[in-house]
């Protein structure tokens, strides 16, 4: 796995364990108003999930294989 899924599959760790914490009552931020904590914990879920939805993690062993074409034949910069 490269450095970019790794660092993308710990921030969506993170917001997931963030929401649900929210989700319990219990407030993650230190942030008095309960309707901002509960917009920011929101947003950054979505933002994180879609951001590590959107990328091509090459997590799967089939993933892998993927990249490691795509990198024979030049056709991705990822290292």
């Amino acid at each position: 796995m490269d450095k970019g899924s790794i660092i993308r599959t710990i921030i969506l760790a993170i917001a997931l364990i963030n929401q649900l914490l929210t989700a319990a009552g219990k407030s993650p931020l230190p942030i008095e108003d309960e309707t901002v904590d509960t917009i920011v914990s929101t947003g950054f879920t979505i933002i994180t999930s879609v951001w590590a939805w959107w990328k091509n993690n090459y997590i799967s062993k089939k993933g892998q294989l993927q990249k490691e074409v795509l990198k024979r034949n030049g056709l991705t910069n990822a290292k």
